[in-house]
């Protein structure tokens, strides 16, 4: 949810309601400035009341990278929007070229991207493993076709794909 807290928009990150034995009812949240990145704790008591901003998400196609910004296309209307890199952010190291991705807006203006829960991504580079080695016995580093660096079990090989998470940035399982 995003909202208009002093005149600056703010996405609510996460939110407790506590109630107290004595006392009202109040809302601890920590808030993130959209246009800043500043992330803020707010207590709004009881009764408050505060102004809802309409986020609009759609679902774009995200077509290729261009230097400090990503193109994406309307999957309906065929039209591409450019999107800079400093919105996208962190979630760019998990886009590949065809994905699909929820692209959220507030009056037409992109604050930010949405991508897969999951993602399969090819590993590009990692050390080679050492002969004996099980899915349970340690880990290495592994970089990924995107740029992404994962740890990795010591049997992942260059070539494999690999199913990575989007919310941690972990590794979940080899694919191929």
């Amino acid at each position: 949810m995003v909202i208009d807290y002093k005149s600056h928009r703010m996405k609510v990150i996460s939110f407790l309601h506590v109630k107290p034995g004595k006392g009202g009812a109040f809302i601890r949240t920590k808030l993130k400035n959209i246009v800043s990145g500043q992330i803020i704790d707010v207590t709004f008591r009881s009764g408050e009341r505060i102004i809802p901003v309409r986020l609009e998400s759609l679902k774009k196609q995200y077509l290729y990278h261009d230097g400090d910004s990503f193109i994406f296309m309307d999957l309906d209307t065929y039209e591409q929007i450019t999107v800079p890199t400093e919105v996208v952010g962190e979630e760019g190291r998990y886009l590949k070229e065809g994905m699909t991705v929820e692209v959220d807006s507030i009056d037409n203006e992109v604050i930010g991207i949405k991508p897969q829960v999951f993602v399969e991504l090819e590993v590009t580079d990692t050390e080679p493993g050492i002969r004996g080695n099980s899915a349970t016995g340690g880990s290495k580093s592994a970089v990924l076709e995107t740029g992404l660096i994962v740890t990795v079990p010591l049997f992942v090989t260059i070539g494999n794909i690999l199913k990575i998470d989007t919310r941690t940035g972990e590794y979940v399982e080899r694919v191929t």
